[in-house]
């Protein structure tokens, strides 16, 4: 195509496609903005990176988004620069979490998405300049907590006021916060108080928690323990995930709300699924009988071992002596020793003292993983399959010694014999190639092995090679077979992927209906990805449902866990609440 024919044809393109954006026929609109583009329309340029952002009409990818919102925010662009800034600060990484290759292979090596300060800052600069509101509350959030060596907390302060006098929450709620670092006594407090109550009826989740803690704690403000419990229940339900932890704690202890065991343990338990390791100690605690609720110390050893595998010292403390009393897990003095060592380590004294009730101790001196690691190698050397399975980790994550895989591969391979998770773990590390040259088909064997005994996370995972082919046939049906039963033993990954595999892309006729389902069923249970995917089918109608305020609620509880790009679908949504349409062409 001519240059000539280039310019005549991009406007119309351009033209045509806002109509079909008007009528709701945002997915059919995005060849037409791409002819657009290529012409050189510079709005097109955006509307394409929006579109890659959100896959619609194409499928999604934050590096595609990159390149066209570059093009655009090179002719100047204004927002065009401030999405940029926003994706360069988030990480581009991988476009392996769409829903359509969502369902992919568990062994890819997939690139950690990481930020790109500089370029984050130099975009964010420029959208600043321009007058763009959120991009001047990125930018005084970069210079403000960015690297240290690009802080300029003056500088950083001076963009969130230029940001919250336009009227970006965001600008409001990083302004409250410089103030309440700063804050020595109630004065500091209240001046924090006002923008963070701006934030905070924004809707902004963040602003919600931190007025909520300000009037928990009667900073710049009359405590307000009902208040707070109110704050803290709207930023919960948006996955909030330190709200919902105040929140549990609020209700177990009946400070501000009528107390209520029950539902303060559902909110702790929210919470410590999202990775607070303190509240998932406290359910373990409740569950162990410090509670209203009734003593289940199989249900409090999860807990308990979720939070000591993040590093809780007391968790650690209390699963060590569950496995020494063999109180809702099985008795295992070796097991006690490694929770133990760690929360002696961290100086748990309560452990130190428990550890001396361990044969396993040499004289006069505690248990360390030295020791355990040895205790496993003479039993697995006796023939013991489970000491060799423990043995092989203690190898291949370098604990009581050094590294080393090759061992663990052998160990695990005598413990395979005998060991459903030992075949699954060999396969893994034959697939991925630790401690030996790869071999996928034979790692898939084992794999399939440890499927075929039940094994709902070998299950999930054979059901990811028959989507890639890794290793042997490709064969999404069987996939969808494998991914069944594991999501019916309650694995959450594979309910997500159950719905990755209806949501199209894949050699299963498309159900999106279905597809919504499963994501449902997973989102309910705490996964991110798939709250997001729920969000954006809400948003979109994909379903055949549209509802915005689901599509919101969904959205935020997927960027309460750290789904970066649940901000940009809320973005949209909000610009569609504001339109009153179902808009995320259109010019600004």
């Amino acid at each position: 195509m001519t240059r000539l024919l280039r310019r005549a044809v991009g406007p119309a393109a351009f033209r045509r496609a806002r109509r079909l954006v008007s009528d709701g026929r945002a997915e059919a609109a995005f060849p037409l903005f791409a002819r657009a583009a290529r012409a050189g329309i510079t709005q097109a340029k955006y509307e394409v990176g929006r579109a890659y952002l959100e896959g619609i009409g194409v499928p999604a990818s934050r590096r595609e988004a990159a390149r066209w919102l570059e093009r655009a925010a090179l002719d100047g662009h204004a927002e065009a620069q401030s999405w940029l800034a926003s994706l360069y600060l988030h990480g581009l990484g991988t476009d392996a979490g769409n829903e359509e290759s969502v369902a992919a292979g568990i062994f890819e090596n997939q690139e950690a998405a990481q930020p790109d300060y500089d370029k984050s800052l130099a975009w964010g600069r420029r959208a600043a300049e321009a007058g763009v509101a959120e991009g001047q509350a990125l930018l005084g959030s970069l210079l403000c907590f960015g690297p240290e060596r690009m802080r300029d907390p003056v500088s950083g302060e001076e963009w969130y006021r230029r940001a919250a006098a336009a009227g970006s929450p965001q600008g409001a709620l990083g302004l409250g916060i410089l103030h309440t670092r700063r804050a020595r006594d109630m004065a500091g407090y209240a001046e924090a108080l006002g923008p963070i109550r701006i934030a905070a009826e924004a809707g902004l989740p963040m602003g919600q928690f931190m007025l909520g803690l300000m009037a928990e704690r009667g900073l710049g403000m009359a405590p307000d323990l009902a208040g707070a419990a109110q704050l803290y229940r709207r930023a919960a339900a948006k996955g909030v995930r330190a709200a919902s932890a105040r929140l549990g704690l609020m209700l177990i202890e009946g400070r501000g709300v009528p107390p209520d065991g029950l539902e303060g343990e559902s909110w702790l338990r929210r919470a410590a699924i999202g990775g607070d390791d303190e509240a998932a100690a406290l359910v373990g605690d409740l569950h162990a009988g410090g509670g209203d609720l009734p003593p289940n110390h199989a249900e409090a050893a999860i807990w308990y071992r979720r939070a000591a595998e993040a590093g809780h010292a007391t968790a650690a403390h209390a699963l060590g002596r569950l496995h020494l009393r063999g109180s809702g897990v099985a008795r295992d003095e070796e097991e006690a020793a490694r929770w133990l060592c760690m929360a002696t380590e961290k100086g748990c004294a309560g452990a130190k003292a428990d550890l001396a009730t361990i044969p396993l101790r040499m004289s006069g001196k505690g248990v360390d993983h030295g020791q355990v690691r040895a205790s496993f190698a003479r039993a697995a050397e006796a023939g013991d399959p489970v000491a060799a399975f423990n043995l092989a980790a203690c190898l291949a994550e370098g604990l009581g010694g050094e590294r080393d895989e090759g061992a663990a591969l052998a160990w695990l391979r005598r413990a395979a014999e005998r060991v459903v998770n030992a075949q699954y773990w060999y396969g893994r590390m034959l697939a991925e190639g630790r401690g030996t040259a790869p071999d996928p088909r034979a790692g898939r064997e084992w794999i399939a092995r440890a499927a075929s005994a039940g094994y709902a996370e070998a299950e999930a995972a054979l059901a990811a090679l028959f989507v890639t082919g890794q290793g042997g046939t490709r064969d999404h049906a069987e996939a969808l077979r494998l991914y069944r039963k594991a999501a019916e033993r309650g694995h959450v990954g594979a309910m997500f992927a159950i719905g990755a595999l209806y949501g199209g892309g894949h050699d299963i006729t498309p159900d999106r209906s279905r597809a919504a389902r499963w994501f449902l069923a997973a989102a309910e249970r705490g996964h991110g990805r798939a709250q997001w995917m729920l969000g954006r089918y809400y948003l979109n109608g994909t379903a055949g449902v549209c509802d915005l305020a689901e599509a919101r609620r969904w959205l935020e509880r997927a960027l309460g866990q750290g789904i970066t790009e649940a901000e940009i679908s809320l973005a949209r949504l909000t610009q569609e609440l504001q339109r009153a349409r179902p808009s995320s062409f259109e010019n600004r």
